[in-house]
C-alpha cells in the first residue's frame, strides 16, 4: 500500500553494511510491504533518494512521531 508521510524527526537507513545515513525531513512517498517499508524523496532537484528500512522499525518511527502519515498531518 502506497501513501505519503512527512519526515519529522531523526530517520535513517543503512545501505548494504555502511553508515546508517538521514533521510532529510520533508514530503516522501512510503510503500509498506509485509516486511519493509520503501521511502522515496526528492534528494536535490531531479534526484530521488530511496530508502528500505524493516516494517518494525517504520512503525516505530511512526509511533514516536518522526515520521507523520499524511492522514495525521492535520489531525
Amino acid at each position: 500500500m502506497t501513501h505519503f508521510a512527512r519526515i519529522a524527526g531523526t530517520v535513517t537507513y543503512t545501505p548494504g553494511d555502511g553508515v546508517p545515513m538521514e533521510i532529510p525531513q520533508g514530503r516522501v512517498e512510503v510503500d509498506l510491504a509485509p516486511d519493509s517499508a520503501t521511502l522515496s524523496w526528492e534528494a536535490e532537484k531531479g534526484i530521488v533518494g530511496s530508502a528500505a528500512i524493516p516494517r518494525t522499525s517504520y512503525e516505530e518511527y511512526v509511533r514516536s512521531g518522526k515520521i507523520v502519515p499524511e492522514s495525521e498531518v492535520d489531525k
